[in-house]
């Protein structure tokens, strides 16, 4: 079956919408482009800020199979609230500088995870310490 980022978006709004608090997005991999394809569309004043984790870049994320190919082109537009985006040097599924790009582009502070692969599973990645605490950081300055 094909991911589709319609309903994916749809999904996210749909949380947000029905929110009776301020949101905080967390997002990983193709989660991350679909938070951004989602931005527009959110309730004013929502959504409190975002921490994105790993995005791939386009390229890759096309390559992904069963991936719907509107995922790309990303939007470029700067997101409408603070946003971190995390990313490893050592990720298969993008560069960093292809990060710092998407970074420099949606308004995002960027965070240098060093070399942490694409900051799953497969990566050895289990419980997260170091992305709890940029996240407190992160919410602190919110």
């Amino acid at each position: 079956p094909i991911s589709q980022l319609a309903d994916w978006t749809q999904n996210i709004i749909a949380a947000v919408e029905s929110a009776t608090r301020p949101v905080l997005l967390v997002a990983h991999s193709l989660g991350v482009p679909t938070v951004v394809h989602a931005a527009p569309r959110l309730p004013k004043n929502a959504v409190r800020g975002a921490l994105l984790v790993a995005p791939p870049s386009e390229e890759k994320a096309l390559e992904i199979e069963g991936i719907d190919r509107s995922f790309a082109p990303y939007p470029r537009d700067p997101l409408p609230f603070p946003s971190l985006i995390v990313g490893s040097r050592n990720d298969p599924y993008a560069t960093y500088s292809e990060i710092e790009d998407l970074g420099f582009a949606w308004g995002s502070r960027c965070l240098d995870a060093g070399e942490a692969g694409h900051i799953n599973s497969e990566s050895g990645h289990g419980p997260w310490p170091e992305g709890l605490m940029s996240l407190a950081g992160f919410l602190k300055k919110l």
